[in-house]
């Protein structure tokens, strides 16, 4: 199975199953189940709602890959077996920047259900960037209206000067994502929305000017743009207004306002949009470069990209920490050194490099996320084609017990899961390198 469970133990035969279980509520961990398959039936004790849920994600797992098709099969038969399981981490996260490039809603919803099937319960949306405004502003519309699209985009890695020749845009209505909110709660998945600021504003500069230290239109490249939001008290204004919409849609206790890459940005924007957040009982989250701004409420949640040192600092200061250090959560970056890898940019970040990745300070930290940055995943097949297996991968990290065998993992992957993707439709990579039409020839990178 996938994510492995802490115990498993095989019995002798294979048993009708129908779908009909029991369920009982037991004391145990938060997110725990033990489901037995016996001749006498299925039977399933969880600890909570979230432990019943993925105890149904593991009959599903347990009937065959033909289960994950859009209408699965009737009866079938299960293994006798008996299994003990819980998640080793609270936080198993996914980043996906929709700002880059946009996500529709129906393929959102589709990624929602991915998660899900891989026991990951934090779905973190980069909802706003320099190239792309995706959130319904009521109050400030011109932030969707002209934010929310660019002329043309950058074709490749932005040293190359090539352009792709063609607009890009989208953004989701506030019902829109209520209702993307209540899928995911429906499947034990919480959405942490980010609007980042000071840096990575230029579709909200675009939108009304007097925002920004300098002038522009949404940006057309890639990269860190120097220019950021000005520090007054009207914009900080302008923000916590937009905040306190984001609010209103999201329920999320935590709350993302970025921080991040914002050359010569002043530290008092992050700690006042993050006080703001506080009074508004939400709990501020911010990429690790917001620990130099100055005092933080206690309760800020830093997510650490730079390595994982900055994590192990922030966690000294007393705040809680997510790692997703891009050396090895980046799922963006290159999956082989390999000519046909399309568009290569960053590290060599493989399958095995992922599954081999263990957070430091693991008994300290609320977990892990993996990060999916769109500049070159510019449709749901490519995003396919980055995440998965990788994304499998980590599910395994943050979901397992640490001790990991990587040789049982992929032939585990490859026999039982990679079926099931099949069987989803998700157009992975497969183990042996990119499918003619995966490989983007002619489309510059920049491999580091």
């Amino acid at each position: 199975m996938l994510p492995r469970p802490v115990s498993f133990r095989r019995g002798a035969g294979e048993v009708p199953f129908d779908g009909a279980f029991e369920v009982e509520r037991v004391a145990g961990p938060a997110e725990g189940y033990r489901l037995s398959v016996t001749s006498d039936g299925v039977r399933v004790q969880a600890s909570d709602d979230a432990g019943e849920f993925y105890a149904r994600q593991t009959l599903r797992q347990l009937s065959g890959p033909d289960a994950f098709r859009a209408v699965p099969p009737g009866a079938v038969t299960l293994p006798v077996c008996a299994i003990e399981d819980h998640p080793r981490f609270a936080w198993r996260g996914v980043m996906l920047d929709v700002a880059r490039h946009f996500l529709p809603k129906h393929d959102l919803l589709r990624y929602v259900d991915l998660l899900a099937v891989h026991k990951l319960n934090v779905l973190h949306l980069h909802l706003t960037d320099d190239q792309g405004w995706r959130f319904e502003s009521r109050r400030f519309p011109r932030l969707h209206e002209v934010g929310g699209w660019r002329p043309d985009s950058r074709f490749g890695d932005r040293r190359s000067g090539g352009m792709a020749g063609r607009p890009h845009g989208g953004y989701y209505t506030q019902d829109d994502l209520r209702e993307v909110v209540a899928y995911a709660a429906a499947r034990h998945i919480t959405v942490v929305p980010e609007i980042d600021v000071p840096g990575h504003s230029r579709a909200a500069v675009a939108a009304y000017p007097e925002l920004g230290t300098s002038p522009g239109g949404v940006w057309t490249d890639w990269g860190v743009n120097p220019a950021v939001l000005k520090a007054d008290e009207s914009t900080v204004d302008f923000f916590r207004q937009v905040f306190d919409e984001l609010l209103d849609v999201f329920p999320s206790e935590v709350v993302g306002l970025g921080g991040d890459e914002a050359e010569g940005g002043d530290g008092r924007f992050v700690r006042r949009v993050a006080q703001h957040l506080h009074q508004r009982g939400r709990r501020p989250f911010g990429w690790d470069e917001v620990l130099a701004v100055g005092p933080l409420p206690a309760r800020t949640v830093i997510a650490s990209w730079r390595g994982e040192q900055p994590g192990l600092t922030a966690l000294d200061r007393g705040h809680d920490v997510v790692m997703c250090p891009e050396e090895h959560v980046y799922l963006d970056y290159r999956q082989s050194d390999h000519p046909d890898e399309p568009i290569p940019v960053g590290t060599v970040t493989t399958l095995a490099d992922v599954y081999r990745y263990e957070p430091a300070a693991a008994d300290r930290v609320l977990g892990a996320q993996a990060n999916l940055w769109t500049e070159h995943l510019d449709s749901p097949r490519r995003l396919d084609y980055a995440a998965f297996p990788r994304l499998s991968a980590f599910a395994e990290v943050v979901w397992s017990p640490p001790e990991r065998d990587e040789a049982e993992f992929l032939a585990r992957l490859a026999e039982h899961h990679l079926p099931r993707l099949d069987a989803l439709g998700v157009e992975y990579r497969p183990l042996d390198g990119p499918r003619p039409w995966q490989a983007l020839p002619g489309v510059p990178g920049f491999p580091r």
